[in-house]
């Protein structure tokens, strides 16, 4: 390095709270009325600033708790960039969804809801708060404000027509995933390295039979060498990142709704989940599954993580879980899809790498094409790598030769590059409004090298996105959410209480009837028609 690095966080934007209101229609026939701007600005429709006064939004976002939204560089330097500073609410990401949906009901919404995702900010309610003008459409503004928006889906129908209502509208953007690990469904699950090197593992798993094989080994042979029996073979929270994994080895690509060959399924009452269910039931009751997978939390599972204690587990990077170094983390492999006997041949659940629900402007909103021009600079590749890795001074300085020169080691006090860069940036975590790609230039590190090479080799020969992202009428929508509430609840609870064997097996039947009884049969004719809808479209 030609110069030296800052390692310290600096400034803090002004906030101002602004609320007016402002929506927008795209039908051409039909104008809705819009509350006059705080001030009257003129949107500079190319480069920077994008307004010459300054203005100030509101903006709602969950949290990742590494370092105030206000105090990020990256945030910082875009402000000055473009002359738009924003009041930041980013309640963590726990307790987003419980945050936002007050925040709806209230009327008391942000200018700008950034980041939320399909999880928070659902495709139904997309439809029902775009209906109502509490989002607002976007289309408009795309066409007229944002050339790397509109460029996008010009290049990538598939992308227009996952985010495209069925009235026409566009109420939030995607983020668009380009990058190595677009086709992870969600966190991979990976292998504790040290323990298969320590029982001379050459060879991982490919079968149900084998993986229960290895499970009974990391629990009886003392991997981590301590002389305890304290090893975990297998662990989660509840099951929401390994399910996924596990049920494609039994031949089903979601814990819900799937497609098969254009047909449409409800995988929790077929036979491949009875047999999930009977093979999970065997881990459980032989202490190969973690007892407190049910009832742990995130940070529990991630301490004995960093006690050596566990031998398959799932995150994103599997130092999150163990604390290793990025270094220290490539002795992890990653799991290989397994098969089974009601599935011989290996699948794995694919993600679309289209999320949905990240950038929404609200009718609160005085400044529409202002924050649309904000916005679609990170779906250039000059914006996405300003949001990916900072402005010049942190992770990379200018070097002698005009080419950037990025940092190689974090700064004391972070065990990895990833630590560091989610003080510097929102795009770490949550799904930041983007068109991801590899960052030109950079050097792939051993562990880019590492991530890449697992993933080609163990996900993207077997990877099937489960089912299209569609959207639903309005009333279709109503039908479904008053069939999924209980629906979802009562197959939370029985997986649970027949993997625990507090309901035994022999009540299948009993629970499958429970299911038809609960309009199963109209939950997937929905989705059918939906399916039919988005194929021919």
């Amino acid at each position: 390095m030609k110069k030296s690095f800052k390692l310290a966080l600096t400034g803090l934007l002004s906030v101002t709270l602004l609320l007016s209101a402002c929506s927008s229609s795209s039908g051409g026939n039909e104008k809705k009325e819009t509350t006059p701007k705080v001030k009257n600005v003129e949107v500079n429709k190319e480069g920077f600033p994008v307004v010459d006064e300054n203005i100030t939004l509101s903006m709602m976002a969950p949290g990742t708790g590494l370092a105030e939204w206000k105090d990020m560089p990256t945030l910082q330097e875009y402000s000055k960039m473009t002359n738009i500073d924003f009041k930041y609410n980013t309640p963590p990401l726990s307790d987003f969804q419980t945050k936002l949906n007050l925040a709806f009901a209230s009327g008391d919404i942000a200018d700008v809801i950034y980041a939320a995702g399909t999880t928070n900010l659902t495709p139904g309610m997309e439809v029902d708060y775009g209906e109502q003008g509490v989002l607002i459409p976007l289309e408009d503004l795309i066409d007229e404000y944002a050339p790397n928006i509109k460029q996008l889906l010009e290049d990538r129908p598939d992308v227009k027509k996952s985010i495209t209502t069925l009235d026409g509208h566009i109420y939030s953007l995607p983020t668009v995933n380009e990058l190595t690990t677009a086709a992870w469904y969600i966190g991979p699950t990976w292998y504790n390295g040290k323990w298969l090197e320590a029982l001379d593992v050459k060879e991982l798993p490919k079968t149900t039979d084998e993986f229960y094989e290895l499970l009974k080994r990391f629990k009886n042979e003392d991997p981590n060498g301590n002389g305890k029996a304290d090893e975990i073979p297998l662990t989660d929270v509840k099951l929401n990142s390994m399910r996924p994994w596990l049920l494609a080895a039994f031949g089903m690509k979601e814990w819900d709704i799937e497609e098969i060959d254009g047909k449409v399924r409800y995988a929790p009452i077929t036979d491949n989940y009875k047999e999930y269910l009977t093979f999970m039931n065997k881990l459980y009751k032989e202490q190969l599954l973690d007892p407190e997978t049910f009832s742990q939390s995130d940070e529990q599972k991630k301490a004995k993580g960093q006690d050596n204690r566990l031998g398959v587990f799932t995150d994103f990077y599997s130092f999150f879980t163990t604390g290793e170094t990025e270094e220290e983390s490539m002795n992890n492999p990653m799991y290989y899809p397994l098969t089974s006997s009601v599935s011989p041949e290996p699948i794995l659940p694919r993600n679309p790498a289209i999320q949905r629900g990240t950038f929404s402007i609200t009718k609160n909103n005085p400044y529409p094409e202002a924050t649309m021009r904000w916005v679609d600079y990170f779906y250039s590749q000059e914006g996405y790598e300003f949001l990916n890795q900072g402005p010049e001074g942190y992770l990379w300085e200018e070097g002698e030769d005009g080419k950037k020169e990025y940092l190689e080691e974090p700064p004391e006090n972070f065990k990895s590059m990833e630590d560091y860069r989610g003080t510097l940036t929102p795009a770490y975590g949550i799904s930041a409004p983007a068109l991801e790609r590899p960052i030109e230039g950079k050097e792939e590190s051993a562990f880019d090298q590492f991530i890449e090479k697992e993933t080609t080799e163990k996900i993207e020969p077997f990877a099937e996105v489960p089912f299209p992202l569609v959207y639903l009428s309005k009333d279709e929508q109503k039908q479904i959410n008053n069939i999924q509430v209980d629906l979802k609840s009562y197959v939370e609870q029985m997986e649970a209480k027949f993997i625990t064997g507090v309901e035994p097996l022999e009540n299948w039947d009993k629970y499958v009837k429970t299911i038809e009884n609960m309009q199963i049969d109209e939950y997937v004719k929905i989705h059918q028609d939906a399916y039919d809808r988005w194929k021919e479209s």
